[in-house]
């Protein structure tokens, strides 16, 4: 039963695993061959500019940056804040029977 739009492959059907070995031996072969024209794609000696140094400035920055951090959060550079002085708490005194007031009240 064919669909519409549907064609079927003109080497035939994949049903085997020989085909699909074939196919990958194939691919293989090829990438292999491809690989080998390009020739090598890094320089044999590091490029100082492209790799060492930004590595190098940003690790400079970033230790200067957290260096910056540590002196501005230590506790000695930072004004002392007044706290306004409270007066002593006082000792509170209730009217007798308010317990039994408050009772009655909660059970009403």
């Amino acid at each position: 039963m064919k669909r519409e739009g549907v064609t079927e492959s003109p080497a035939g059907k994949w049903t085997h695993p020989e085909d699909y070995l074939g196919a990958m031996a194939r691919k293989r072969t090829l990438r292999r061959t491809r690989g080998r024209e390009g020739g090598r794609t890094e320089p044999d000696s590091p490029r100082l500019l492209l790799s060492t140094v930004p590595f190098a400035a940003l690790l400079s920055l970033l230790a200067v940056l957290a260096v910056a951090i540590m002196v501005v959060a230590f506790p000695g550079t930072q004004p002392q804040q007044k706290t306004p002085q409270l007066a002593p708490p006082q000792q509170g005194v209730a009217a007798k029977g308010w317990f039994q007031e408050a009772q009655r009240d909660f059970h009403r």
